[in-house]
């Protein structure tokens, strides 16, 4: 009881709350099943067939009026209902037919009695004439050729759904669309083409519907021919012309809303989608061309010279297009005049026409091009999983380093293998690969012994000897002892580990103004007057990114700018600053390479090569071509060694040798890191695992 009272509080209040549309469908629903099962007084039939009238036309003028197919996107489901309601009324009025039709020809109410004596002249053999026609045009053409431009329509919206997403994802990656906008675009790609597949079954129903028409005819009027002589005692010639033109009548009122809808159903999917509607479209593309009326009006005209033929009407035909055409010639002059008046003179050949600068396209900073095979993993309305993980990478590189690099573009390339992707920074490659479609990367970190089955490979990142598996011989993989990961996982990971290696080339200037707006917003007082007060942008971006190219995050950008404000007045040069940047920014430093408080293992100098260092540095600032060699060796040498005890490849220097250093061994060996003994913090023990320039 309490539950009921309940149910119809929350009934009421949704009522209240304007949400009564929700009981629309249910309403009709039960409505048309209600008249399939329940005899309808002639009067209550029509309402019914006056109000099927109004619905079909109201259809047809809400799809003149629609400007884009979603527009009308419940069409569909409308078509539908008002098939389901034609069907039903057909049911009530045939039963009413079959009861009373003896009674008289009012017997199923006057829209039926009205459409079978005043359309048909009271003439059963022209009624039935008529209602043929009616269902072949009905069935044979516009339902057949709305059906076929549906087909063809759902086709081409569904292959034409990855490029759409891929320009959508593009346009976002550019900065050119925000996210609500982006998911707005993809929804209604989704739904274009969810419409097309729905109205390529719901023509189906018109179909169907029209079929139902002839066989519910030819039933009604054999078994009115039935009741009325077998059990009304009526002659055949009485009940044939009285069931026959009530059939008639019942099935004119039903076939003709049916053709109304049916040629909603065609000017819905025939029509382009354009800022105008149907008829718009048709009066501009049919009577903007002055020529065109003219060559009609004298075609017309001269046939109406022609004796025999019905002149007068020939001939005020003639004179209407002839009106019409004089009238858009004098629009158009109008017009003409009035654009020369406003607009300057263009060159009237294409040899005169200058380059501009829209013709310059920037390139994109960061770039990816994927062959069309990879195009779903990059579209998220095919649970592609690649575009969420750059997005995620570029977040984490972000909190990480301390600046956000700039948009992936992502686009296609058909020039590409199918399953190919490359990587660009400023236009330039910096790095490639290509996958197999359905397999899974196993990747031998350097410890599996046993040799699995699959296609051998290099995993593309840290060029490490990897084998294309099976999904069914993953977990065998993994017992072995490999690293076993799905294709968008490792195309994330070369993309993360590119972007780690070249991240100083993609801090510019840009980055750096909008690094610095971001400071302003939290401490103002930092950076007033910072640029071009203490030092240029350029000096300081110089810092920056060279900070970056060193693997040192710019994250605490307080100790950066105060460390320069500090130092500037008595040293402008950018690689000094950096040096006292540096130092400054020494605990950050030994913790990202040594965490905790364990001993430093570090890779050293021997104090004779050491000494020798310092005097080519006071000297010349460049090594002698066997020392340099020398050098070469035993850094990749001691490079292995840390490796082997699981320490960081650092190596340790004297402060003045650093940058001299740094920038000698970082093309050979990117991944050393070049540490200056004044960067280390004093609490924590330093031990030198191997010396460079013993021996």
């Amino acid at each position: 009881m309490v539950k009921s009272k309940l149910l119809t509080l929350l009934s009421l209040n949704t009522l209240k709350n304007g949400h009564y549309q929700i009981l629309a469908g249910p309403m009709l629903i039960l409505l048309i099943l209600s008249m399939m099962v329940l005899p309808l007084p002639a009067f209550i039939l029509d309402l019914f067939f006056t109000f099927n009238i109004a619905l079909s036309i109201i259809i047809l003028i809400v799809a003149l009026f629609t400007k884009r197919v979603l527009d009308f996107a419940a069409f569909p489901t409308v078509l539908l209902f008002a098939t389901l309601l034609r069907l039903s009324l057909n049911v009530a009025s045939t039963r009413v037919v079959l009861l009373k039709g003896h009674t008289g020809s009012n017997a199923a109410g006057r829209v039926i009695e009205a459409f079978g004596h005043f359309l048909v002249g009271g003439n059963f053999a022209i009624g039935i004439v008529v209602f043929i026609i009616l269902v072949i045009i009905n069935f044979m053409v516009i339902t057949k050729g709305a059906g076929r431009i549906a087909e063809v329509g759902a086709r081409f919206a569904l292959d034409g759904m990855p490029g759409k997403q891929m320009a959508i994802d593009a346009d976002l990656n550019a900065g050119l669309i925000g996210e609500d906008e982006a998911k707005a675009r993809r929804a209604e790609v989704t739904q274009e083409a969810d419409f097309y597949g729905s109205m390529d079954g719901a023509s189906k129903f018109v179909r169907g519907d029209a079929i139902a028409g002839l066989l519910i005819m030819a039933i009604t009027i054999v078994g009115g021919l039935l009741v009325g002589v077998m059990q009304h005692g009526m002659d055949l010639s009485d009940a044939s012309k009285t069931y026959v033109l009530l059939t008639i009548g019942d099935g004119l009122v039903a076939q003709i809303p049916s053709l109304i809808i049916s040629t909603a159903a065609g000017v819905i999917v025939t029509r382009v989608s354009s800022h105008d509607n149907i008829s718009e479209q048709m009066l501009k593309q049919l009577f903007n061309n002055p020529q065109v009326l003219i060559l009609t009006a004298v075609v017309i005209g001269l046939l109406g010279l022609i004796p025999g033929m019905p002149n007068v009407v020939f001939l005020l035909f003639t004179a209407l297009l002839s009106l019409i055409a004089w009238w858009l010639t004098k629009q158009q002059k109008t017009q003409q005049k009035i654009s020369t008046k406003t607009t300057d003179v263009q060159a009237t050949t294409p040899a005169n026409i200058e380059a501009t600068w829209s013709d310059v396209n920037i390139e994109d900073i960061l770039a990816m091009e994927v062959g069309y095979g990879l195009i779903p993993m990059v579209d998220q309305t095919q649970n592609g999983e690649l575009l969420g993980r750059i997005r995620s990478l570029r977040k984490k590189f972000a909190q990480s380093l301390g600046f956000l690099p700039p948009q992936v573009h992502i686009r296609d390339n058909l020039s590409l293998a199918p399953y190919q992707y490359k990587i660009f920074i400023k236009g330039g490659e910096i790095g490639k690969g290509e996958i197999i479609n359905n397999k899974w990367l196993a990747i031998n970190p350097g410890n599996v012994a046993e040799i699995i089955d699959g296609l051998p490979t290099t995993e593309p990142a840290f060029g490490l000897p990897a084998v294309w598996i099976d999904e069914s011989n993953k977990e065998n993989a993994q017992i072995l002892g490999y690293t076993v990961v799905d294709t968008s996982t490792m195309i994330a990971t070369h993309f993360n580990h590119l972007l780690q290696q070249f991240a100083s080339d993609l801090l510019g200037r840009l980055e750096t103004q909008e690094l610095l707006e971001r400071i302003k917003q939290e401490v103002p007082k930092l950076v007033e007057d910072f640029i071009p007060g203490v030092v240029t942008l350029t000096t300081f971006h110089k810092i920056l990114q060279n900070l970056i190219a060193e693997k040192v995050s710019i994250r605490d950008m307080r100790t950066i700018i105060e460390t320069i404000c500090e130092h500037a007045p008595t040293q402008n040069d950018a690689y000094q600053l950096l040096s006292m940047v540096r130092i400054a920014l020494g605990r950050v430093i030994t913790q990202q390479w040594f965490p905790g408080s364990d001993p430093i293992n570090v890779i050293g100098l021997n104090v004779n090569l050491e000494r020798l260092l310092l005097q080519t540095l006071q000297n010349t600032s460049n090594f002698e071509p066997g020392l340099a060699e020398h050098i070469v060796q035993q850094i990749q040498e001691a490079i292995h060694q840390q490796d082997a005890i699981g320490a960081p490849p650092v190596l340790l220097v004297n402060h003045a040798l650093r940058p001299m250093l740094s920038q000698f061994l970082r093309p050979n060996f990117p991944q050393l890191i070049v540490l200056s003994n004044l960067e280390i913090v004093d609490n924590r023990e330093i031990k030198m695992t191997v010396q460079i320039g013993e021996g």
